[in-house]
């Protein structure tokens, strides 16, 4: 995979009917982690951490900061947020595939400076099995 604009990193969260772009983001970034399972025991090689594979448990957190650009999009967030609900989002990586599962909004900030727009930020952690399709 070469470079790639990073504006064509997408999040989107399914309104019922389709796919949703959250607009007016500058910046997103999904991340990936496993907790681990640490089964060093006295007789382990050279005192070497042993690890139990497969064992932990696997997460994805979804972020993004930008600006209110779309009144659609920005009513879709809110409720989510505001709602509770466990959305079906989808994260586009160019040349590289789309992650797909349920996500529910952890965080919704909103920031602004007297002199600048209003932005958010925005943090979806994943509540269930995810999917990936390569392009």
């Amino acid at each position: 995979m070469g470079a790639q604009k990073g504006k064509d990193l997408l999040i989107k969260i399914h309104d019922g009917t389709n796919y949703v772009t959250v607009a007016g983001l500058r910046s997103r970034k999904i991340a990936f982690n496993a907790e681990l399972v640490d089964i060093t025991h006295a007789e382990s090689a050279d005192r070497w951490r042993e690890l139990l594979a497969g064992a932990g448990v696997r997460r994805a957190s979804i972020s993004g900061r930008g600006l209110f650009k779309d009144a659609g999009s920005d009513a879709l967030v809110r409720t989510a947020f505001f709602s509770g609900l466990i959305s079906d989002c989808q994260v586009v990586v160019p040349d590289f595939g789309s992650i797909t599962g349920p996500f529910q909004i952890a965080s919704l900030e909103f920031a602004g400076e007297h002199n600048g727009e209003v932005t958010f930020d925005l943090t979806l952690e994943s509540a269930g099995a995810l999917g990936f399709v390569a392009i």
